[in-house]
């Protein structure tokens, strides 16, 4: 089976699963389909791999059990969301091969009316904010194609999640003045941030400027 098909599979199915039923059996497969992938393929993509792990648990725990901007059905993050990010990372980089390499720019600004339309009537003021940070990211990053197909992968993977009851995000953003849509529009700013930081650390251990690994990554 392509990764792409199962990385698919296991998020749609995987989610839906644990929503309705338990959240054991996703764990239990999300981990053992990480921990295959990671005993099969080669150096660099065990780095990326460990890197994915090192920053999305923590920043998770701080988002919903510091910061509060969104709650967990259960409360306590699930074990099979950090392997998670990883599957929808890999899934990213392999859509974004595909992208134009112009096409950045424009899969980001038609989301500028909605962006817009929610500021306007007020339910999603936040994303604003993400979207400044998200044209950042295309503009200067070194992977403009991987963040524009991680703003619409996320945002599909984060409307199936809320859809389920899966998690749910704040309708205000604690400590703030912004509201947030349940997902917020621009959520795929944060994944952005989180495949800035796995790819800078990729580069560092690798020994080769962050040019080099995006080019093996999506040359």
């Amino acid at each position: 089976m392509r990764r792409e098909v199962l990385y698919v599979l296991t998020i749609a199915i995987g989610l839906l699963v644990s929503a309705k039923y338990a959240e054991w059996p996703v764990n239990i497969w999300c981990i053992s389909v990480f921990s295959l992938i990671f005993w099969k393929t080669d150096r660099k993509e065990r780095i990326e791999m460990l890197a994915v792990l090192a920053f999305a648990t923590p920043m998770e725990l701080f988002f919903s059990e510091v910061w509060l901007i969104y709650e967990y059905q259960r409360d306590l993050m699930p074990l099979f969301v950090p392997v998670g990010h990883y599957f929808l990372f890999d899934l990213g980089r392999r859509v974004a091969k595909h992208l134009p390499v112009g096409s950045p720019i424009y899969l980001i600004l038609f989301l500028v009316p909605f962006v817009v339309y929610m500021a306007v009537i007020g339910i999603d003021t936040s994303a604003v904010i993400l979207l400044f940070l998200t044209l950042g990211f295309v503009h200067y990053g070194p992977e403009p194609r991987l963040y524009a197909s991680m703003v619409w992968l996320a945002l599909f993977m984060e409307l199936w999640g809320t859809y389920l009851g899966n998690w749910a995000w704040a309708p205000e953003v604690p400590y703030t003045i912004f509201t947030a849509w349940n997902p917020p529009l621009l959520v795929g700013a944060f994944y952005c941030f989180g495949d800035l930081l796995v790819n800078l650390s990729v580069a560092k251990f690798q020994g080769q400027p962050i040019a080099e690994v995006n080019h093996d990554v999506l040359g």
